[in-house]
């Protein structure tokens, strides 16, 4: 069977599917696009997979991808992130045969796709991206898509996305943020970029942003003219976002809790959905914020969630013909967006040059900790974060990293290996002990007795056998 593209493969294959769940790193898991999919969703991504790992790693295909062949989570698209076409390729040929589309990440804006050259980093490589897209049209026998940031220039965007269509991208979902929009400088998502997109393209188009309820859905289709809106942090908050309802949490969360039961995966995973869905309850009873950062067990979890279900379902009794407090459109125990705090209002200006950090100190200063802070000091309730308080290291000579106290060239352990390794010398400090083995070695050598020379042949034998035996031999 010839291998669908664009409108056809849309149509046909992903059933004209409208309503999509993005993929979601250590999110988007199995259990979860079936709770998705139950309540109103039509296409789901799999989690982002490092095409590296996967191409190399027998058992990494096997629990992201290998392991969750279910035939109710279909239609599914596999998504990678990479930055060689080869690579790239030899992951797509192992998964081709257990999804409908091979999707390429072009859109992660995080500090760890910088690092690993990939995601939105890789959206000035035109030439490279060229060839990963068009190498894998010709050798895949499922389509390649797409799915990519913006750049602040609507031409540069809509020219970025004729260029992937033209190398054999089948299908684009548009995010409408530039790279540096995330965190709390997230910002809205441009639906003006996206639907220049659509306009000048002629393969079907996703949006993504902005998209926090049924209506958003709607009116994005409208005003864009794509053919599926995509939904990541709504979905998150309300899996039945699709179906235009806003059920109880415990509902979903029991439910989702029931499929985790059939189709294990990493408690991790199922701890930080239930965050996400009981996330405004748990600003109301904070001590079980606590009880389910510390359960270690699916069980243990289910029991936080039961106890939520319970102090809600009181609330409810207390609170009846009450208006919901804290600015929220229901009351807490309703599925609902969560809309993430932006900097404030007075320090607009230069916002885009400030990093995360620097935003979180203007914020809260040294009274209010982040929450990867807050789980350290959890854990370790002496710890400090304050500056001032901090050891004072003497630093190594060459890097700048902090030196070893007793290092004879006073310079860091890695360092001090490098060039006590280039002058065989030994630094005890760090237990760096090369001149002493280099001594040790040849005394050892010269302590051996020599091994005797074998007899040299003389010239009546070539072979240089003993006499006798050469006697023997002629």
């Amino acid at each position: 069977m010839p291998k669908l593209q664009g409108f056809e493969f849309w149509s046909r294959t992903l059933g004209g599917a409208r309503h999509v769940v993005a993929p979601m790193v250590d999110q988007s898991e199995l259990a979860w696009r079936l709770l998705s999919r139950r309540h109103g969703a039509q296409l789901c991504y799999t989690p982002m997979l490092h095409a590296q790992v996967f191409v190399r790693d027998a058992n990494y295909r096997k629990e992201n991808l290998y392991c969750e062949v279910c035939p109710e989570d279909r239609p599914l698209i596999v998504q990678f992130c990479a930055n060689d076409p080869e690579v790239f390729v030899q992951a797509a040929l192992l998964a081709q045969d257990y999804c409908d589309a091979i999707d390429l990440n072009l859109g992660c804006p995080q500090m760890i796709a910088k690092r690993g050259h990939y995601g939105a980093f890789l959206q000035e490589e035109w030439d490279l991206l060229q060839r990963m897209i068009q190498r894998a049209h010709e050798q895949l026998s499922v389509p390649v898509t797409c799915k990519i940031r913006v750049f602040p220039e609507i031409d540069k965007t809509v020219r970025y996305a004729q260029m992937l269509e033209k190398a054999g991208c089948q299908l684009l979902t548009v995010h409408g943020r530039t790279k540096e929009q995330k965190g709390p400088l997230s910002g809205a998502a441009s639906w003006e970029h996206i639907r220049a997109v659509r306009k000048a393209v002629a393969i079907p188009v996703f949006a993504n942003g902005n998209i926090q309820c049924l209506q958003d859905v709607e009116r994005c289709l409208r005003d864009t003219g794509v053919q599926g809106v995509m939904s990541a942090e709504g979905n998150l908050h309300n899996p039945a976002l699709f179906e235009g309802r806003s059920p109880a949490v415990w509902e979903l969360a029991e439910e989702y809790l029931d499929l985790v039961r059939q189709h294990p995966c990493p408690l991790s995973c199922v701890r930080a959905h239930l965050f996400k869905l009981w996330h405004h309850t748990l600003q109301v009873h904070q001590q079980l914020r606590e009880e389910l950062a510390k359960a270690k067990t699916l069980e243990g979890v289910a029991a936080v969630s039961q106890e939520l279900k319970l102090r809600c379902q009181g609330d409810m009794l207390r609170q009846e013909g009450e208006e919901p407090s804290g600015g929220l459109p229901f009351f807490h125990w309703i599925c609902q967006p969560y809309f993430r705090p932006g900097p404030k209002e007075g320090s607009k200006e230069n916002t885009g040059a400030r990093s995360k950090r620097a935003l979180e100190e203007e914020e809260g200063g040294a009274d209010v900790l982040s929450k990867n802070k807050q789980k350290k000091q959890l854990r370790n309730p002496h710890k400090t974060f304050d500056p001032s308080l901090k050891p004072k290291y003497a630093k190594c000579d060459q890097c700048g990293n902090p030196k070893g106290n007793r290092c004879v060239f006073n310079l860091c352990r890695g360092c001090c290996k490098k060039r006590a390794f280039k002058e065989t010398a030994d630094c005890p400090g760090h237990g760096l002990l090369f001149k002493t083995k280099l001594e040790k070695s040849l005394a050892w050598k010269g302590a051996q007795p020599q091994l005797q020379e074998p007899p040299q042949a003389g010239p009546g034998d070539p072979g240089g056998f003993p006499e006798v035996l050469g006697s023997a031999l002629a």
